[in-house]
């Protein structure tokens, strides 16, 4: 039967707990559960921080999601390193889950590329991407939501991060220029996502707008 499944940065509201507002998930485990494919969220909630959901028991609500989604399914947007190998390991879609770590490291999050939603929510996220940075904690932070590991370090070195950011950026201000001109294209401005943007992305924008011929 299909099941509400979440991924990560999806934001939710816990039905048994509507005080605690709309939250947003900073990482999934895919876990079984009675030999059926479960979830195990970890939501950030504006009133009571950090909290770990068994899915299928809490049953959160994804806000502005459409209908529930046949696991199998939602599992092909799942993109960081422990998602890609718990497919592989758990024999879960093995066949889309053949992917180099370097490549996963790499990868933009699926929110930022798909084509069926509209340019300017593929936009408003690949914004809020330009919250990494390649200095200080920043990397370590971008490790931990690209990876879903709890140490990227115990798996690959700084240099190696610090390399797998630099070509995930470069993807990420490439994203961002075809979405401008997609943008440009429909004749929708990007101003008003702009204002509710990281100030580094404000500067990729106006670098990539300058850029143009």
């Amino acid at each position: 039967m299909p099941v509400t499944v979440l991924k990560q940065g999806d934001k939710v509201r816990h039905p048994k707990r509507p005080e605690w507002g709309v939250g947003e998930v900073t990482r999934i485990e895919m876990i079984t559960r009675d030999g059926q494919p479960d979830q195990r969220a970890w939501v950030r909630f504006p009133s009571v921080g950090l909290k770990t959901l068994l899915v299928s028991v809490a049953a959160p609500e994804a806000i502005g999601a459409g209908d529930a989604v046949d696991i199998a399914a939602r599992l092909h947007a799942q993109t960081t390193l422990v998602d890609v190998e718990a497919r592989r390991e758990g024999g879960w879609l093995g066949e889309i889950a053949k992917k180099r770590p370097e490549e996963v490291m790499c990868s933009l999050p699926p929110r930022a590329v798909d084509p069926f939603l509209s340019a300017s929510k593929r936009m408003e996220h690949t914004l809020s991407l330009y919250r990494f940075g390649v200095s200080g904690a920043g990397l370590i932070e971008w490790a931990i939501a690209q990876s879903g590991l709890d140490d990227p370090l115990s798996r690959f070195s700084r240099h190696e991060l610090e390399e797998f950011f630099k070509r995930w950026r470069f993807e990420l201000d490439a994203q961002a220029s075809r979405l401008l001109q997609e943008l440009r294209r429909d004749r929708q401005p990007v101003e008003p996502l702009l204002a509710r943007a990281p100030a580094a992305a404000v500067g990729a924008i106006k670098r990539l707008q300058q850029s143009r011929p």
